[in-house]
């Protein structure tokens, strides 16, 4: 079975009440957003949910799939470490990406694992979502420092494990968009910023996923993004397959860009 959905998520900490203590409520369409998405993922009832995150860890020239059957983690960096997550991993589908990956000389896999706590990048999206739907496994997997031909490269591979092993999966790319869009907020203002975050969300907004690994890279520096190389992985998983796109939400409230899209094959 083909992965049957796919999400363009941002990932703020803020968004989390019990962190953004009702900062929250400033960026209420970000919060509608997570919402919409979370009951559309309940209404699919996936068996698995893939997630790319900018937070997991990334090596410089490999992409790293999280290894083992469980995962634990918390909001203790920020400050709400009663908020704990508990998952787990879809084993056969990690280990079939892997096989996918050593087929081919992909450098993909589950080496080399640092610290197995889930990372924000996951956690936020799935605080959400495990409001409404708590009946899946996870593949957890990290972005690289090659180059996004190479992250479009890794979503095809992904796709052709799912396809093996029959799983009925959705897709949630996780990442902010540009850090610089405001004076007063976290990395200043840059004109790249809400630059990026225009283009970006015209391109996801339409679907047109063959764009993304084009983008200048000087671009993508200049903005500060965080998840161009996690959307640029979803891009490559949904290759050849006519897709419906629609773009929820975009906001910009604390300085850093948040974006949501939801994609459906036809």
């Amino acid at each position: 079975m083909p992965i049957i959905a796919g999400y363009m998520v941002p990932h703020p900490p803020i968004a989390v009440h019990e962190i953004g203590r009702g900062e929250e409520l400033k960026i209420q369409a970000t919060l509608d957003s997570f919402r919409e998405i979370a009951e559309d993922i309940a209404a699919l009832e996936p068996e698995t949910i893939l997630v790319t995150s900018p937070h997991a860890l990334m090596y410089r020239d490999y992409f790293h799939i999280s290894p083992g059957t469980h995962a634990e983690g918390d909001f203790s960096r920020f400050r709400a470490g009663k908020v704990r997550f508990s998952v787990d991993y879809d084993r056969e589908l990690a280990d079939a990406i892997a096989d996918a990956a050593d087929e081919t000389g992909f450098p993909a896999g589950t080496l080399g694992e640092r610290d197995p706590q889930l990372d924000h990048g996951t956690m936020v999206p799935l605080y959400f979502i495990n409001q409404c739907y708590r009946d899946y496994k996870l593949v957890r997997i990290g972005l690289s420092g090659l180059p996004l031909q190479s992250h479009w490269e890794f979503g095809k591979l992904i796709r052709k494990a799912v396809d093996r092993t029959g799983r009925k999966c959705v897709f949630l790319a996780s990442g902010d968009l540009s850090h610089c869009q405001k004076k007063d907020g976290p990395y200043g203002y840059r004109p790249e910023g809400p630059r990026y975050d225009e283009k970006i969300m015209e391109t996801m907004g339409k679907g047109d996923f063959r764009s993304l690994p084009l983008f200048d890279e000087r671009l993508l520096e200049d903005s500060m993004e965080c998840g161009h190389r996690s959307f640029t992985i979803m891009g490559g998983v949904f290759e050849g397959m006519e897709v419906e796109s629609r773009m929820l939400s975009h906001e910009a409230t604390f300085g850093v860009g948040y974006g949501f899209c939801i994609y459906h094959p036809l």
